[in-house]
C-alpha cells in the first residue's frame, strides 16, 4: 500500500478510521448485492464503528459468524471458503502455516461451524507437554499407573467424545506416540495408560503445525502412515505478509482492544506510522503485529497513535544492544565485550560456582588467558601490567618538557 495513493483517514476510533480510501471503497464493492445497492445496514455497522469481523463474504444470513477473525483479503476469503466446505465434515483437518498466524482460530471456527459445536473444543499444545507426560494427557491414565499418577486422570481424546481435538504442534509428538494416535484415527479406540480396557471416542481431531511434516517423512522424524492419515483436509493459513489489505483492520482492532484495558482514547492513527505498518513484511506475523501494538498504547498516551518505527526492522530476536557499538563488530571484539559483561555482572570474581569462568563454562585458567590476550584489566589495576587506565587522559610527557 502506497501513501502516494491512499490518504489515511482517522476519524472516531473505529475500524474505518484506519482505512484507506481506497480500502474502504474495495469493502464497499465487496458488500454490493445483485443489483449493485450496498446493504445500508452493513454501511452503517462500518461507519458506527461496530464489529467488521463476520464481514468476510457473501454467506448466507443467519451463518454463524466467526469470531475473532478479522480480514477481507481474498487469501483469508479462500481460507474461510474451504473450511466451511470442511466443517459439516468429519474429516480430519491438518491446518499448517507460520507462527502468530491464526490457526488456533481456524480450528475453532471448523469446531462452530460444525454440528459438533455444542460439545467440547478440547485443545493441547503437544510443544507444550513434556514427552513423558504427552501420552498421559492425550489418552489418559489410572491410578498407579506411574510413579505419581494418585489418581485417575481423564484424556483429551476421552474428554472431546462428541466434540473436537484440537492439537496444536503436532510435528513434536514422539515417534514412540505416534502409533497409538494413528489408531485413535482409524479405529477410534484407545487405552488409558494402566489399563487393559478398551476405550472408544467419536471426537474429531483437528491438528495444527508450523513445521513442514512432508520433511519430517523424508527425515524419519514423522510417521509418513500418520502424515497421510492427518493430510486428508489440508488447510494452508497465509502469513500476514500476504493479506496486507487486513493490516489496517486487525491494527484498529488491536488498538481498541488494548485502550480499552489501558484507558486511552486514540482519535487517530498517523498516516507513516500505518504505511510502516503496512509495508512491514511481519516475521512475526498476527502475534507479532498484536505485540506491537500493545508497546505502541503502553508508549503513547494519545490522541494520535504513533509506533516507534525501530521495533518494525527487527527481523530477528534482538539482544540487548550493551555496548552501543555505531560499527560492526569483529569476532574478537565481539569476545571482549562478552568477558566484559559477564565480569561486571559477577563484580570481577573470576573463579568459584558464581564466577565468570562458570558463567562462560570455561576454566579459570583458560578464562585468565582469555583476559591476558584481550587486554581486559578490572578498572584500577591497569599501572600492575604497565596498560594505559583509560579514566586517565592521555599525554606526551614530550610536550611539556619543550
Amino acid at each position: 500500500m502506497s501513501s502516494n495513493h491512499d490518504s489515511w483517514i482517522g476519524v472516531g476510533g473505529d475500524e474505518s478510521s484506519c482505512m484507506s480510501n481506497s480500502l474502504l471503497e474495495y469493502l464497499g464493492d465487496e458488500g454490493r448485492g445483485p443489483a449493485g445497492e450496498y446493504g445500508h445496514a452493513e454501511t452503517a455497522r462500518m461507519k458506527d464503528g461496530l464489529s467488521l469481523e463476520c464481514l468476510f463474504d457473501d454467506g448466507a444470513a443467519g451463518e454463524p459468524s466467526l469470531d475473532g477473525i478479522i480480514g477481507r483479503s481474498s487469501a483469508l476469503r479462500s481460507v474461510l471458503r474451504e473450511i466451511r466446505m470442511v466443517a459439516p465434515t468429519d474429516s480430519t483437518v491438518l491446518i499448517y502455516g507460520e507462527t502468530g498466524t491464526g490457526k488456533e482460530l481456524i480450528a475453532r471456527a471448523i469446531h462452530e461451524l460444525s454440528s459438533r459445536r455444542k460439545s467440547a473444543f478440547v485443545k493441547l499444545n503437544c510443544a507444550a507437554i513434556p514427552t513423558g507426560l504427552l501420552e498421559s494427557e492425550l489418552f489418559g491414565h489410572e491410578r498407579g499407573a506411574f510413579t505419581g499418577a494418585i489418581s485417575q486422570r481423564i484424556g483429551r481424546f476421552e474428554v472431546a467424545n462428541h466434540g473436537t481435538a484440537f492439537l496444536d504442534e503436532i510435528g513434536e509428538i514422539p515417534l514412540e506416540l505416534q502409533p497409538k494416535l494413528l489408531r485413535v484415527l482409524q479405529e477410534r479406540e484407545f487405552e488409558r495408560l494402566g489399563s487393559t480396557r478398551t476405550l472408544r471416542t467419536d471426537a474429531r481431531l483437528i491438528a495444527a503445525t508450523n513445521c513442514d511434516l512432508a520433511a519430517m517423512v523424508e527425515e524419519q522424524r514423522f510417521r509418513s502412515d500418520l502424515f497421510y492419515r492427518l493430510n486428508v483436509f489440508p488447510v494452508r493459513v497465509p502469513p500476514l505478509r500476504e493479506r496486507r489489505e487486513d493490516i489496517p483492520l486487525l491494527v484498529w482492532h488491536f488498538v481498541r482492544q488494548f485502550a480499552g484495558r489501558m484507558k486511552r482514547d486514540y482519535e487517530s492513527i498517523s498516516p507513516d506510522t500505518m504505511k510502516a505498518l503496512c509495508e512491514y513484511d511481519w516475521p512475526g506475523n498476527i502475534r507479532e503485529l498484536q505485540n506491537l501494538i500493545e508497546r505502541a498504547v503502553i508508549l503513547c498516551p494519545g490522541p494520535v497513535l504513533r509506533v516507534p518505527f525501530r521495533d518494525l526492522h527487527q527481523r530477528t530476536i534482538a539482544m540487548p544492544n550493551y555496548g552501543h557499538t555505531a560499527q560492526p563488530q569483529t569476532l574478537e571484539e565481539a569476545e571482549r565485550a562478552h568477558i566484559l559483561r559477564t565480569l561486571k555482572e559477577v563484580r570481577w570474581v573470576v573463579g568459584g560456582p558464581n564466577g565468570a569462568a562458570a558463567r562462560l563454562g570455561m576454566n579459570r585458567s583458560t578464562l585468565q588467558f582469555r583476559m591476558k590476550k584481550l587486554g581486559i584489566v578490572r578498572p584500577g589495576r591497569e599501572d600492575e601490567i604497565g596498560l594505559p587506565s583509560r579514566s586517565r587522559v592521555p599525554f606526551d610527557l614530550r610536550s611539556l618538557a619543550s
